[in-house]
């Protein structure tokens, strides 16, 4: 599988980084079946959180035995210097491991949000702490919805953070004013030397009030061929890589569409971007 520096993280990430959201609600046999074929297929980056369900308990034995093997981020959903310093301890006991290579402030989707937690007291300061004390290396930002790449852009011009995340797939690029917003971000990331990890990248449409066949909140692609596709325009961004899909069995076809890679030209681009019309928007 293709590796892609992670800005000036230094690390080549594989193009699929495991996300750990999608083992939140299985077991651990389910868990271990997964995560061989994860090794398998020669993944080295995970990305999880507190907020997943039972994630971090499923993948401490992981995490534990293979620490070396995997650039390990985590995240915040706290707001307060407190509660994000206490929630980064926890998560570290949880996963068994004395450090992370990475800790976000997550789900930051709003200016607001963005305020809440650069503000004096906020989860900044927690997670800027730990940095100074080696409980992890580099800090980044995540987040969803419409306004996350113009929030994150402002959150550039006040802090210097190693990574960011957010979503890509051509449903979103169809949306004028977001794909501007993302192509301004993506160049100032690569200014900066910043790591990009992209979400959603295969994403058909939200649930609605349709039955839930799939533990993603939203209805994910399911054939091999949609996948590819979707995988393919993804990654023929300026991104790093791809956060991998929150259902443990659909993660194979994303790890296999992730190995198959092909980049696409700007005319596939606006051609996948213009089918993709059909689709309902995720975020509204």
């Amino acid at each position: 599988m293709e590796t892609r520096r992670f800005g000036r993280t230094g690390h080549y990430s594989t193009v699929a980084i495991l996300g750990g959201a999608a083992f939140g609600k299985i077991d651990q046999t389910t868990t271990d079946a997964a995560m061989e074929r994860v090794i398998a297929a020669g993944v080295n980056h995970i990305d999880i959180a507190p907020s997943y369900g039972n994630a971090e308990e499923r993948l401490a034995p992981w995490i534990e035995r293979e620490r070396a093997r995997f650039f390990l981020g985590c995240k915040t959903t706290e707001r307060t210097r407190e509660g994000a310093w206490a929630e980064l301890q926890r998560s570290l006991e949880r996963l068994h491991t004395d450090t992370f290579d990475l800790y976000q402030l997550h789900a930051i989707k709003t200016l607001e949000e963005l305020e809440a937690v650069t503000a004096r007291g906020g989860a900044l300061e927690a997670v800027v702490a730990a940095r100074e004390q080696g409980l992890t290396r580099f800090i980044g930002i995540t987040g969803h919805g419409l306004q996350a790449p113009r929030v994150f852009l402002e959150a550039l011009r006040q802090f210097d953070y190693d990574s960011v995340l957010f979503p890509i797939n051509a449903r979103l690029f169809a949306d004028v004013d977001y794909r501007r917003n993302a192509d301004a971000l993506l160049r100032e990331c690569r200014t900066r030397d910043v790591g990009v990890m992209a979400i959603k990248a295969i994403t058909k449409a939200p649930w609605g009030d349709r039955p839930r066949t799939h533990t993603t909140w939203y209805e994910p692609f399911t054939e091999a061929a949609q996948i590819q596709r979707a995988v393919d325009f993804a990654l023929s961004q300026d991104i790093t890589g791809l956060c991998t899909v929150g259902d443990v069995t659909v993660l194979p076809l994303f790890l296999d569409a992730c190995a198959r890679f092909t980049p696409m030209t700007a005319a596939e681009q606006e051609a996948t971007i213009a089918d993709a019309m059909r689709y309902e928007p995720l975020f509204v």
